[in-house]
């Protein structure tokens, strides 16, 4: 039997704590691909203990960003997705699926005050359905799995 200690060291997975550190290091299955769709509205999803917010971009590329915004921590839930990203409902300002800050419409036009401002986002793969995310060290990202689902045709492949 394991004592409470143990026990909670091997079942808690948020940042900085040792399993979370380690489950970080793996590419984690995150969501279906069917249940964002281009350009429509965010999804809440929680890996890790973490709040985030998935969405498909106008290109059809999927990000996977930090809940709460970096400017004011309004929830990136209300956020309006276009246009190749989403746009924070309480000041605007609008991030693409690495993060970056592509708008912010309460700055003058010649400020790059924009740049220097970052989302937490992490990188997303999708394969047959599913859309896999990387949350730990970019240095230490490990190639996707070869787990034989992900690199069989998508026909062969069923997810109820």
């Amino acid at each position: 039997m394991t004592t409470r200690e143990e026990n909670e060291l091997l079942t808690h997975t948020g940042r900085g704590s040792p399993m979370g550190d380690l489950m970080r290091r793996f590419w984690l299955p995150a969501l279906l691909s069917r249940e964002i769709e281009a350009d429509g509205a965010p999804l809440r999803v929680r890996l890790l203990g973490e709040n985030l917010v998935a969405f498909r971009n106008t290109e059809g590329k999927v990000g996977l960003l930090r809940e709460h915004c970096a400017h004011r921590g309004a929830s990136l839930y209300f956020a309006k997705n276009e246009e190749c990203g989403l746009r924070c409902l309480y000041h605007g300002w609008k991030y693409d699926v690495d993060g970056n800050c592509l708008d912010q419409p309460n700055e003058p036009p010649q400020s790059q005050f924009k740049d220097k401002v970052k989302q937490p986002a992490y990188p997303c793969l999708e394969r047959n359905g599913v859309v896999m995310t990387y949350m730990g060290p970019a240095d230490k990202k490990p190639p996707l799995p070869e787990f034989e689902w992900l690199n069989v045709p998508e026909s062969h492949v069923y997810i109820s």
